[in-house]
């Protein structure tokens, strides 16, 4: 297996390689604490749809520096607003809900909105102390993404769901571990490490075991990617409503 890099564009980049059999998938914008651009999307969605087909037994999502995503650029976001399904957030989405191979994230620092929300179609999450999870959509006049209105609540529980959805409330790393958002939480400077010990020992596998294995464990893809689709149509109004212009002139204001 080569290893392979692909930039996505002057306003960011998504670092792609592969080594070991595990493909490696780094946010790399530090300097904008790897908050994610229109490019960057694309980045995303072809380095998760053309993993199986490279030949690799597991993906690692990591971000540089000193945070995993702050999540949506909002002045890219505002410029390349999700018109329809094809929009490449969406093509992100559904390769996130397709990927056949199991997905591990090393995660330290802020996990903002499709920071935090990315978790929840991972197979093993990785964490540093410092992590903090949060899913502002609310504060912003918009509504959750990547079927969490369906899996937050599935995992936690209604009442659990409502804090953090509804009151975005910001959690830690042990809080996250208790509710399971997380597998484990790692010391920061021992985090990529065992993270990708835990991508190479499931690389290293019955390839066959660990696809069927990923497909038993989410056997109700159809129904996940619907909650997409209700959610993008939801986002795509509310993007477009006075409250979310206002919320969002707002933040710019800071």
């Amino acid at each position: 297996m080569n290893p392979t890099t692909t930039n996505a564009g002057a306003l960011g980049a998504v670092a792609v390689h592969d080594r070991d059999g595990v493909r490696h998938v780094v946010l790399d914008r530090p300097e904008k604490k790897n908050a994610l651009t229109d490019q960057m999307w694309t980045g995303l969605a072809d380095a998760l749809g053309s993993a199986s087909e490279a030949g690799c037994g597991a993906v690692l999502i990591t971000g540089r520096g000193p945070a995993f995503t702050a999540g949506n650029d909002l002045k890219d976001f505002l410029e390349h607003p999700p018109r329809d399904e094809a929009a490449p957030v969406f093509r992100f989405l559904r390769s996130l809900v397709s990927l056949d191979v199991p997905l591990i994230a090393a995660v330290r620092g802020a996990a903002i909105g499709i920071g935090t929300t990315l978790l929840l179609h991972c197979d093993l999450v990785y964490a540093s102390p410092t992590v903090k999870l949060k899913l502002p959509f609310v504060d912003l006049g918009l509504v959750p993404e990547a079927a969490s209105s369906v899996l937050l609540p599935r995992l936690v529980g209604r009442a659990r769901a409502g804090r953090i959805l509804l009151l975005a409330e910001t959690l830690d790393a042990e809080q996250a571990l208790d509710l399971g958002l997380v597998s484990k939480i790692v010391a920061d400077e021992n985090l990529d490490v065992e993270a990708e010990a835990a991508a190479r020992a499931i690389a290293a596998k019955p390839r066959q075991a660990i696809r069927e294995t990923k497909r038993l464990l989410t056997h109700d893809r159809a129904e996940i990617v619907a909650a997409i689709e209700r959610e993008g149509a939801s986002f795509r109004r509310q993007l477009a409503s006075p409250e979310a212009q206002a919320a969002m002139a707002s933040f710019f204001k800071r």
